[in-house]
């Protein structure tokens, strides 16, 4: 659809857009010079590295690495489409998107199908308010629901008639009724899809309703039922129940990924309300990123079954390659026989609440789980967790949270350590006497903070905003300001694209010819960019570099809240 609006509208309307106030609207930003910073909305973290630059209509988080403009911010932030988030920001500016004649009939038709399944939902809820839903009422008072949960969620009933919702709609949304799969004509004659069954409407991020579950309320095969796909209905990248939270809850921090429509009804009715479920078999990377577009914690509830665990385990090797720093996953796994729905009547909600701060971490989850069965003390057994582990860890993009988790794997499989820990003479006895190769140690090279600050330029060119505000008016960065000033000006937004300005450019390869002239030893880029922060912000950086490298040195012994912590500290780091 995007392609069907002009892309000049979209550049003018983003002309227009005041990003500072169409954030700051949304989050609480602090003026910071001629930018704005504010801890980022994408991810959990202490410490503000979210930058909002107005004057060039952009946003980047240092920590996460969220980055885009206006229309990024509102698909990210609101969980919009890019039609839905260009027509929000047109509203906001007094403008109409010129859509073609082609692009308003898709949208036309879309309306036209959602305006059919929200009087298909009216109707539902009707039909449960009427003589003929008694029935279903005590089914859901039974169930511990109160009218206004029913109400919030818009729960209803589907008549047990096989043409009672067919009948009842005019002839302008038969049609798009039998589109969208919610009445069948399959054999030649309209006939309800959904008949006597609890109905479940699924809205969009609009709290339009676009597709329907049901749970039956009689001896049929299939328990529950979902509407089929549609234009306006694509299973795996829908979320049930998040509209309703988004509406409950001011500021979505994290969310509780059930697996029923009753068990996240029943978890807000005592006062859980960003539970929400995934819907299909499983949860696969579509969902997983439409859950993470909307929060970066996730805590994935499952029955402590059999089916539970590989439900779990499903959701585990689908998040491995969405994994990153400032990204948390918890797993929670409920006593056997109990799900959100029974376990949240009977033990209460504060009680079901302490579950889910105590759900186990994704690394801890992954460790237990390819443990199982094994007995560490065994040589075997550590190579064989090692073989089961190690391909998972590929699996996952570079970051702080791999690298600590491959440190984890190496210690639970008695890695090098264990070696290298035994004295001199016993490694000749291993070594057949062979004299020992003379240890290489690397040596700190002390550079001028001029320098620091032009590697890291060239390793994540959005700091230049950050080292201008530093330069101006030191004679000490005098390089390191002329090369941010070169990048800000350029607009260059990461490291590919500067080092081909450098290379392919003759005059700024002439102008930055000789910046590193000088450097003998190039630091590791970690090293570099945290030099780097601690010019920038140095008392909030050694501080967080220096309690950092303490829980890293404790790893194998951290308490789950020093783990958390750790999580949280390593997430500020620059990718």
């Amino acid at each position: 659809m995007s392609g069907l609006i002009p892309q000049r509208f979209v550049e003018d309307l983003l002309d227009r857009v005041d990003l500072s106030e169409l954030i700051g609207s949304r989050i609480t930003l602090k003026k910071a010079g001629a930018n704005y910073k504010a801890c980022c909305p994408f991810h959990d973290e202490k410490t503000p590295s979210f930058n909002v630059r107005p004057d060039k209509g952009f946003y980047h988080c240092f920590g996460c690495g969220a980055h885009g403009d206006a229309i990024s911010f509102m698909r990210e932030f609101e969980g919009l489409g890019f039609t839905e988030a260009v027509e929000e920001l047109a509203r906001r500016a007094g403008l109409e998107v010129p859509y073609d004649q082609a692009a308003k009939q898709e949208i036309q038709q879309a309306r036209t199908l959602t305006d059919a399944l929200d009087f298909a939902s009216r109707f539902y809820q009707s039909a449960l308010n009427d003589e003929q839903g008694t029935y279903a009422r005590d089914y859901l008072k039974q169930r511990g629901l109160d009218d206004g949960v029913i109400q919030q969620y818009q729960v209803g009933y589907a008549p047990a008639a096989g043409t009672s919702l067919f009948d009842t709609a005019s002839k302008e949304l038969q049609g798009p009724l039998i589109e969208t799969g919610t009445v069948s004509d399959k054999y030649g004659k309209p006939r309800d899809l959904f008949r006597n069954r609890v109905m479940f409407p699924i809205r969009n991020s609009r709290g339009k309703t676009i597709a329907f579950g049901g749970r039956t309320l009689g001896d049929d095969k299939a328990k529950y039922i979902n509407s089929p796909e549609s234009d306006v209905f694509h299973k795996s990248r829908e979320i049930y129940g998040l509209f309703e939270a988004k509406q409950a809850l001011k500021q979505l921090d994290k969310l509780l990924v059930v697996e029923g429509y009753m068990d996240v009804i029943a978890l807000a009715q005592n006062g859980i309300h960003y539970a929400v479920a995934t819907l299909g078999t499983a949860t696969n990377q579509d969902s997983l990123t439409a859950l993470l577009r909307q929060v970066r914690h996730l805590v994935f509830c499952f029955d402590g079954d059999k089916a539970g665990f590989k439900a779990a385990d499903r959701a585990m090797d689908n998040a491995l390659e969405l994994m990153a720093d400032g990204l948390h996953l918890q797993f929670l796994m409920l006593p056997d026989g109990e799900d959100p729905d029974t376990l949240v009547r009977k033990e209460g909600p504060e009680a079901f609440q302490k579950r889910i701060e105590g759900a186990t971490p994704f690394s801890r989850y992954l460790f237990d789980r390819q443990s199982e069965g094994l007995d560490l003390t065994l040589p075997e057994h550590r190579g064989e967790l090692r073989a089961r582990a190690e391909p998972l860890l590929n699996k996952m993009p570079k970051s702080t949270l791999r690298d600590a988790m491959w440190h984890e794997m190496l210690r639970l499989c008695g890695g090098r350590n264990q070696w290298q820990s035994r004295q001199p003479q016993q490694w000749n006895k291993w070594k057949g006497g062979r004299r020992d190769r003379v240890t290489e140690e690397r040596i700190d090279v002390k550079l001028s903070k001029d320098s620091i600050l032009c590697l890291a330029l060239l390793e994540a060119p959005d700091f230049a905003s950050d080292v201008t505000e530093l330069a101006r008016g030191s004679r000490l960065y005098n390089q390191a300001r002329n090369f941010a000033g070169f990048i800000l000006e350029r607009e260059i937004r990461d490291r590919k694209s500067l080092i081909t300005a450098l290379a392919l450019d003759s005059q700024v390869r002439e102008q930055f010819y000789n910046l590193f002239d000088g450097i003998e030893h190039i630091p590791a880029r970690e090293s570099t960019l945290a030099a780097a922060r601690e010019l920038l912000s140095p008392n909030e950086e050694a501080s967080r570099q220096q309690r950092l490298a303490t829980l890293l040195r404790n790893f194998a012994n951290l308490t789950a809240e020093e783990r958390q912590e750790l999580r949280e500290l390593s997430g500020g780091t620059p990718d």
